[in-house]
């Protein structure tokens, strides 16, 4: 029996052994982990305390952190000193979050961070959820970074996310921690953060937006502005008043759960949301400021890390009588679904451009950044006919002298014979200058051209102001060149000068923001004088001849005179109307981008049509103006002979002066 029981002992034995040999296997693994462990985090934090250590020596004062941009901004007003435009990089001024509106304060904090003033740069609570959401997404949709995190990234890394990326901003954040306080981290965040349509910081939206500082948005203000956080461009109240809003509601319930309102605070800012201020809601002048920057020098715009202030020619009142006006003619009088483009520019007699409309709207959608006012080079049709009528009349031709107008043919060096017809087919015989270029007589007027020289005509057209080059061969006159909108209407302001040239210009005062004295500024200044007076006269009153007897008769004006000129070019491509009265001048010119041919469009039916509404709503208040004009009288003939030397029946003569000046002696 007892040698039984010691044979049954021996597995006990050997499973003991067994069993102290996997103890002290483990037990000699654990303290291997356990001593690289240790060593490992002894190493880690002494590299952690080393980079904390190095970075709280090397950052700068909270000071020289606020404004990070790396330009700077133009902050445009128009001719009242009214701001409606701002470009570059806008930054209100170095604002603290303790001078901020304490309900801008609290959004924050309840949209980015609402643990921010009890965590150390980092929320572990917030990871954790992050990482959870995240998860169960299947992609990124929640971030766990801290206020003190993004300030981090702001300052020292670009906006890609990685693990790297978070694992270098640990030592960064721990000494921004240890070095700023929470309020001044909160102000660097605050100034620094990108908020849409240009805007960097709190102050510059806010000023952007509301027309107001910082420290004074009121509760659905801060909400809206905290809103712009997660996504600058959608949520820009801008872009889409609506869409912000319900972003600022969003923004009310955080604050309202997280206790930093009260449910009637919170209930009031649901039932009166912010809205834009009256400069940031109409959105003038969005064309015209473009120009104006591309104008000015680049060192003072945008190259220059300064914040510049330009004072403009701009009128928003004129700026919307011409938004209007084209948003009406375009409803009524245009085909739904139409995709033709128009523009429109309005100056005064100096040149001083008061409105300019680059392109409109269609199916809802922007018409682009491209300015078809200043950018676009379109053939300018009839509109080029005045110049070669100014010619004549500073060569001593008055407007009741004659003309033939039949088809004249040229012998073109290299191109043979090229014979000039009228639009219509239509040809008068001999006429008075003033009925060829009222009816917009193509033969006529290439026959004038002729008689005074080209070289005349083009050297006057290029001394008005285009400077756009001239198409070659005789048919320059009829408009084959092409030139801007700006141009064009800029030569026809020299009309209204008695003949001195006028330069479209629309800055009139560019300063440092901050300094008394103008680095500059332009006056109203008249160029060179064109042709004399008396021409001058002759030629307002054949152009006011277009509006009241000839191609332009849709462009009169109800209760003042104005004179203008018609022009469609070849295959009505392009319909253009500019004219003037005593106070404005203003261009229109209409047409498809992809210069298709427009169907049953003329300068003188939608391009006048758009002027006259223009030129009505601009006029709202003025008084009538008289125009500069000289009323011809029938001793005023010289019965200048036709280039052809063909001289029309004089009876023919008496009947055209019959009707169109009374009879004559």
């Amino acid at each position: 029996m007892a040698k039984n029981k010691k044979t049954k002992s021996k597995p006990k034995k050997q499973r003991g052994f067994i069993v102290r040999a996997l103890r002290w296997t483990v037990g000699s693994l654990w303290r291997l982990v356990w001593w690289i462990s240790l060593r490992v985090t002894v190493v880690t934090f002494l590299i952690l305390g080393g980079a904390t250590l190095y970075y709280y020596a090397s950052l700068p004062k909270v000071e020289d952190l606020l404004d990070g941009r790396e330009r700077g901004s133009v902050t445009m007003t128009d001719r009242s000193g009214e701001v409606f435009a701002w470009r570059g990089e806008q930054f209100g001024g170095n604002l603290r979050a303790g001078a901020s509106s304490p309900h801008l304060v609290n959004a924050v904090v309840a949209t980015e961070d609402k643990r921010f003033m009890r965590h150390f740069g980092i929320d572990p609570i917030g990871v954790t959820r992050a990482m959870v959401s995240n998860f169960k997404a299947g992609r990124v949709v929640q971030g766990g970074s801290t206020i003190t995190q993004q300030v981090a990234k702001l300052l020292f890394f670009d906006n890609t996310r990685s693990l790297e990326r978070h694992v270098k901003q640990v030592p960064i954040v721990l000494a921004m921690e240890l070095k700023y306080d929470k309020a001044d981290i909160l102000s660097i965040y605050m100034n620094r953060v990108y908020l849409g349509a240009g805007a960097n910081g709190f102050e510059a939206a806010s000023q952007r937006y509301f027309g107001k500082s910082a420290r004074e948005v009121n509760i659905p203000e801060a909400a809206m502005l905290a809103g712009l956080l997660k996504a600058p461009s959608r949520y820009a109240p801008t872009t889409d008043l609506s869409v912000a809003q319900n972003r600022a509601g969003v923004i009310v319930g955080l604050m309202e759960a997280q206790n930093l309102i009260t449910s009637a605070q919170a209930d009031a800012a649901r039932a009166q949301p912010a809205a834009l201020s009256q400069a940031a809601e109409r959105r003038a002048g969005g064309y015209f400021a473009d120009w104006v920057m591309e104008d000015a020098p680049d060192f003072l715009t945008t190259e220059t890390t300064e914040d510049v202030e330009i004072r403009t020619t701009f009128d928003v009142e004129i700026q919307k009588a011409a938004e209007q006006a084209l948003s009406v003619v375009f409803e009524t009088k245009v085909k739904p679904g139409s995709q033709a483009q128009a523009a429109i520019v309005v100056l005064s007699p100096d040149g001083a451009v008061r409105a300019m409309v680059g392109g409109r709207s269609i199916d809802g959608k922007s018409p682009g950044q491209f300015n078809r006012a200043t950018q676009a080079l379109r053939q300018t049709g009839s509109v080029f006919k005045p110049f070669i009528y100014a010619a004549a009349l500073e060569m001593g031709y008055s407007p009741n002298d004659i003309i033939e107008d039949t088809p004249i043919t040229i012998d073109v060096p290299g191109s043979g014979a090229w014979t000039a017809n009228n639009y219509t087919r239509e040809y008068y015989g001999p006429v008075p200058l003033t009925f060829a270029l009222g009816n917009s007589l193509n033969a006529a007027t290439i026959r004038l051209s002729q008689n005074v020289g080209t070289p005349l005509v083009r050297a006057l057209a290029q001394d008005f102001g285009i400077s756009s080059p001239l198409a070659s061969g005789p048919a320059f006159v009829l408009g084959t060149s092409e030139a801007t909108l700006l141009e064009m209407t800029g030569a026809y302001a020299g009309f209204l000068n008695g003949g001195r040239r006028s330069q479209p210009y629309g800055l009139t005062e560019l300063r440092i923001r901050g300094d008394k004295n103008p680095l500059f500024e332009t006056g109203r200044e008249f160029g060179q004088t064109v042709i004399n007076e008396r021409a001058t006269a002759d030629l307002v009153y054949m152009l006011n001849y277009v509006i009241e007897e000839g191609s332009g008769k849709r462009a009169k004006l109800a209760d003042r005179p104005a004179a203008g000129k018609t022009g469609t070019t070849q295959g009505a491509r392009d319909a253009w109307f500019i004219g003037f009265t005593g106070h404005y001048i203003t261009g229109v010119w209409m047409g498809y981008d992809d210069n298709s041919k427009l169907s049953g469009v003329t300068g003188g039916g939608l391009p006048a049509e758009i002027w006259r509404e223009t030129m009505s709503r601009v006029h709202e208040g003025l008084p009538p103006k008289p125009l500069p004009m000289r009323q011809p009288t029938p001793s005023d003939v010289k019965n200048k002979v036709p280039a052809s030397g063909t001289e029309a029946p004089r009876s023919l003569i008496d009947q055209l002066f019959d009707g169109l000046f009374g009879p004559s002696n």
